[in-house]
């Protein structure tokens, strides 16, 4: 198996997971959430952190190492520079579901009960997060069917 099928299946593998993921932690997100209710979105939350560091480390290896094309097509192609505009959207909503998870995490390991009063607005960011991973896979399709270059 060559890297580059490695990169693409692991890559692909990960969008699928993610999206499973995401989509599990905000529908936990809406249930009652005792101390097993956290620990399965906690869960999903995992998944979902497994995925993305797999699905990004896949991608910047398939771009920097070149295996599908040059570095020089990514850079010049506009479905592939709004697929990173809506990754970073993603992310700068991910610290925010990091941070509040993070504290629900210590109050677990801590023996406490944690505070979920900002569930709803987790969920909700779960929520655009699946729209976005969605239309960053519309990009990427359209990007495999060579639209989004500058020169056409």
């Amino acid at each position: 198996m060559t890297i580059r099928l490695l990169l693409a299946i692991l890559h692909l593998l990960a969008l699928g997971v993610g999206m499973g993921a995401v989509f599990a932690r905000a529908r936990g997100l809406r249930k009652p959430l005792d101390v097993d209710g956290v620990r399965r979105v906690l869960r999903a939350d995992a998944w979902w952190g497994l995925a993305g560091f797999l699905w990004i480390s896949t991608g910047l290896a398939r771009l920097f190492m070149g295996t599908e094309k040059d570095t020089s097509y990514y850079y010049a192609n506009h479905l592939f520079l709004g697929k990173m505009g809506l990754l970073a959207v993603l992310l700068v909503l991910e610290v925010i579901a990091v941070v509040a998870l993070g504290r629900w995490r210590r109050s677990l390991s801590g023996g406490a009960v944690p505070d979920t009063s900002a569930a709803s607005r987790l969920a909700i960011i779960s929520d655009v997060q699946l729209l976005l991973v969605v239309l960053m896979l519309c990009l990427a399709a359209g990007m495999a069917r060579g639209l989004g270059t500058m020169a056409g």
